[in-house]
């Protein structure tokens, strides 16, 4: 059992499970009924999504990001600890929209979950 770590509205891997939505804002012009059926996301979870002004940040100094958005995610870690569990006992996946994982939180997100003791799909 692991958490797969995804980019939004790519296809669906065979193991991959429920899909959870790590963006700040759903996908535009797609209908709500339409986010699982497009392989966007089955369940929105914004609380592990960057701030605005973080994201506004990424564009400019990934460093300094990165930090922030580590930040940020201290306020959620007992989110992190509840995925971290659930790893160890079903496949599911989290992700965001963005093309390039390493510029984008979810490469931070993939370590911080596993710093919580996540099992993380290779």
């Amino acid at each position: 059992m692991t958490i797969s770590v995804v980019r939004l509205g790519s296809p669906r891997g065979k193991a991959e499970g429920p899909r959870l939505g790590t963006v700040r804002r759903p996908p535009r012009g797609v209908k709500k009924q339409d986010y699982a059926k497009l392989d966007y996301y089955d369940v929105w979870l914004p609380e592990l999504a960057p701030g605005a002004s973080l994201i506004k940040l990424a564009h400019r100094d990934w460093n300094r990001f990165a930090k922030g958005y580590r930040r940020e995610m201290r306020a959620q870690s007992h989110l992190l600890e509840v995925l971290a569990a659930l790893s160890r006992t079903a496949d599911f996946s989290v992700g965001c929209y963005c093309e390039d994982e390493s510029r984008c939180h979810r490469s931070i997100l993939r370590k911080l979950l596993a710093e919580h003791g996540a099992r993380i799909a290779v």
